[in-house]
């Protein structure tokens, strides 16, 4: 006897195995495309382009992330962009455009030389050196100095001797024939005749015999306070008076003046 026949059962094939974590990647995956289409639905409207890809850091295999793997298309985007750019404003120049720079003129000037240095020097060394500068100058000519002894001289050798002097400059501390002071003229006209006879007034008044007037001679020495001369008999003396003077035979001027006669 033939048994009846059971329908037979029908089963599902079995799927993938599904497990918590299974779930939790699928629930995130299609999290992450649904924010992939809005990302690029909200690009789109901005004029720029975005590709969203999201893969699980959990996926399984790569063949399973590329199946659920979410993309924008750029299409539209890169339209956008591209009539942007075409619609921007381009400068450019006419092809006969020349480009200059200034460049201004410049001219070397060369500064003045400085001042040259002058050294200052005391009020006495510039004295010094003026009277330096006077006793070592030569000589005037033998033409522009001298005169004849007075007839009053008696042939005097050292009133002589000092009326070739006439004319010779009063130097402060002169006791040559570039220039004399009173006492510089003395000692000279006296050394010239062979005597010696000390260098200053008031010297040269102790080296002698002091005689009255009436009694004096030509060649003697006529002193007073402060000057000394050679009388050259009469009323009339030759001396070297005052700066800015020069020797010169003039009369007696002083009022009580000694005579003193040398040797």
């Amino acid at each position: 006897m033939t048994s009846p026949a059971h329908p037979r059962s029908r089963h599902r094939s079995a799927g993938p195995t599904r497990t918590p974590l299974s779930d939790a990647r699928d629930v995130t995956q299609a999290a992450l495309a649904a924010t992939g289409r809005r990302t690029g639905a909200v690009v789109a409207t901005s004029g720029l382009a975005v590709s969203l890809l999201a893969v699980p850091a959990s996926a399984a295999t790569p063949s399973e992330n590329d199946a659920r793997l979410t993309a924008v298309d750029l299409a539209p985007l890169t339209a956008a962009a591209r009539a942007v750019v075409d619609a921007a404003p381009v400068a450019a120049s006419p092809a006969g455009a020349i480009w200059t720079f200034e460049n201004p003129a410049t001219a070397a000037v060369t500064p003045p030389p400085p001042p040259p240095v002058v050294e200052e020097r005391p009020a006495r060394q510039e004295a010094a050196s003026r009277s330096n500068a006077r006793a070592e100058a030569p000589p005037a000519p033998a033409a522009s100095i001298g005169a004849p002894p007075p007839a009053s001289a008696n042939g005097s050798v050292v009133v002589e001797l000092a009326s070739g002097l006439v004319g010779v400059p009063y130097v402060y501390g002169g006791t040559t024939p570039s220039g004399f002071d009173c006492s510089g003229f003395t000692s000279y006209v006296y050394a010239q005749a062979g005597i010696t006879i000390p260098r200053t007034s008031t010297a040269q008044r102790d080296a002698g015999t002091v005689v009255p007037r009436d009694q004096a001679q030509p060649g003697d020495l006529i002193w007073s306070p402060g000057h000394i001369a050679i009388y050259a008999g009469g009323n009339l003396q030759v001396d070297a008076p005052v700066p800015g003077k020069s020797v010169q035979i003039r009369e007696i001027w002083q009022s009580d003046p000694l005579f003193i006669r040398i040797g």
